[in-house]
């Protein structure tokens, strides 16, 4: 299926990755929670895949995303921000009109786009990989309720990014086998139907 979940998931949890600045990212690992610097009320992205996590900011060199984050959510919590968002942008046929998908978003706490997953090369996939925006009660909840676990992964990516320039067959193999392991999530009809561009 070429929009479907994929992650590393419990029965009560789900993983997620943020990239920030590191004066961000090392005291939300060190305390598990998100500091009052983290201002709960702007759009927060969480990305369910490690390596489209990793193309975003480049393996954790980009300005400002140096510091990878997993961060443990309760599948509650993220079944609610699925059942509450919507699509990013307008697709004909799923939404009654332009206007309409305009006012259901701007009312809506949280929105998905799909974008190409990714291989260990960042090259793009045939199928897609979900990207969840938080915001307004999406975002508090997110950081005040929800989150059961973080924790700092910026040196596992790059330990995988040097395992995958140096390219050789056995130093993939190793890479992969460092990679989270993603399955599909059960998110069905219930909670995708609205959200399949």
């Amino acid at each position: 299926m070429n929009h479907r979940i994929r992650a590393l998931h419990t029965d009560t949890t789900i993983t997620v990755y943020q990239a920030y600045a590191p004066e961000l990212g090392v005291p939300a690992a060190r305390t598990g929670r998100f500091p009052a610097a983290w201002k709960r009320d702007r759009m927060t992205w969480i990305k369910p895949s490690f390596l489209w996590m990793m193309y975003r900011c480049g393996w954790a060199t980009k300005e400002g995303q140096q510091t990878v984050l997993a961060v443990e959510i309760t599948r509650e919590g993220f079944d609610w921000a699925l059942r509450h968002a919507r699509l990013s942008h307008y697709v004909r046929g799923l939404h009654p009109d332009q206007a309409a998908w305009k006012r259901d978003l701007q009312r809506s706490p949280a929105r998905v786009q799909w974008d190409p997953e990714r291989d260990l090369r960042l090259t793009a996939l045939p199928h897609r990989s979900l990207q969840l925006g938080l915001s307004g009660e999406a975002s508090r909840r997110f950081a005040d309720e929800w989150t059961v676990s973080i924790t700092d992964v910026t040196d596992r990516a790059r330990e995988i990014h040097g395992l995958v320039r140096e390219g050789s067959d056995d130093s993939l193999a190793a890479a992969t086998r460092l990679l989270p392991e993603e399955r599909p999530y059960p998110a069905g009809d219930e909670l995708l139907a609205h959200l399949r561009a």
